[in-house]
């Protein structure tokens, strides 16, 4: 069966109700928005259905406009991988081999042709939905670029297979290229520069990390509660030289609720303050043991503002001043 993940599904009814239309109208699709919560993906086909009335309801350029407004969060633990990607261009590597986890209707291409690179999605538009949703996977992917590279690159070119509508005001404005409607593909066009360009968060080691937790979704792998401590303190370590983290910035880094954290958290007896002092005093052990930095450097490493108030945590985690811990 061909299916849609929720989250898509979800931003297309949050930003109609943005738009203006009423809850009540949403009420009687074949996935009701009163449904939405309780399940992982939809049928491709109602997903389509959902372009199209929203199409009749809200005008031409609904599609485009709905894409515009995709945040790589959106798109789950694959779209945080994203992020983390070392060059713009990788996304669509990526999406080859994950994009399952989204959908099993996408099928990207890249061909670089000298100066120009051309991103054609091969998705045949059986039905006007289809359309309209490749009208939305194109949009999206300008604001994804934009946020991965944290630039203003746009398009040189935008091909649809399918006809123009009346009114192009929310396509020029997406795209600000050439558009061209009832061409032989659905494609868009970068410089080949700005696909190569590196991304604004590369990094290497939280981008292993991210996909392996792709990996890991994509076979259907539950993450198990030792696991999923595991790499919340792996994340908690990476983040304490900025400052202690807070639980939402580590549950958006595994691609889940601050709910869904804490409850999973919790059915291992943990919390997410228990894994903060944890990471903290284990930082704090290894660094006094295995490196000569002062007391101040190891304050700021284990995100204290201040090493009085360093001291003070690390003497009630172990019983020891730090410089005690260090001579022993």
């Amino acid at each position: 069966m061909k299916y849609i993940s929720i989250h898509l599904y979800q931003k297309m009814l949050k930003h109609a109700l943005k738009e203006g239309l009423k809850r009540d109208e949403l009420v009687d699709l074949p996935t009701p928005i009163d449904k939405v919560e309780e399940i992982k993906a939809v049928p491709a086909d109602h997903f389509f259905f959902l372009h199209e009335f929203l199409d009749d309801k809200l005008g031409p350029g609904f599609s485009i406009r709905v894409g515009q407004e995709m945040k790589i969060e959106d798109y789950g633990v694959l779209g945080l991988s994203w992020r983390t990607c070392s060059w713009a261009g990788e996304i669509f590597a990526r999406s080859e081999r994950y994009f399952k986890m989204l959908s099993n209707t996408y099928d990207f291409e890249v061909v670089e042709k000298g100066e120009d690179a051309y991103i054609y999605l091969n998705r045949e538009p059986h039905r006007r939905g289809l359309e309209l949703s490749n009208e939305a996977t194109l949009s999206a992917t300008v604001v994804v670029l934009q946020a991965m590279t944290e630039s203003k690159i746009i398009p040189t070119q935008v091909k649809f297979k399918h006809a123009a509508p009346a009114d192009l005001s929310s396509y020029e404005q997406a795209f600000q290229c050439e558009i061209l409607f009832e061409q032989d593909h659905y494609s868009i066009r970068y410089k080949t520069a700005d696909l190569h360009m590196r991304t604004a968060k590369a990094d290497r080691e939280i981008n292993n990390f991210l996909i392996e937790r792709v990996k890991e979704e994509t076979q259907g792998i539950a993450l198990g509660g030792d696991r999923l401590a595991d790499d919340v303190e792996h994340l908690i370590r990476n983040a304490l030289p900025s400052g202690i983290p807070a639980i939402d910035e580590i549950a958006t880094q595994l691609g889940m609720s601050n709910r869904t954290l804490s409850r999973r958290l919790a059915e291992d007896q943990l919390s997410f303050r228990d894994l903060i002092r944890k990471s903290q005093e284990e930082v704090a052990k290894d660094l006094l043991k295995n490196t000569d930095r002062s007391l101040a450097e190891i304050a700021f490493e284990t995100g204290f503002s201040d090493q009085t108030a360093f001291n003070r945590a690390f003497k009630r985690w172990t019983g020891l001043s730090p410089l005690e811990y260090r001579k022993q």
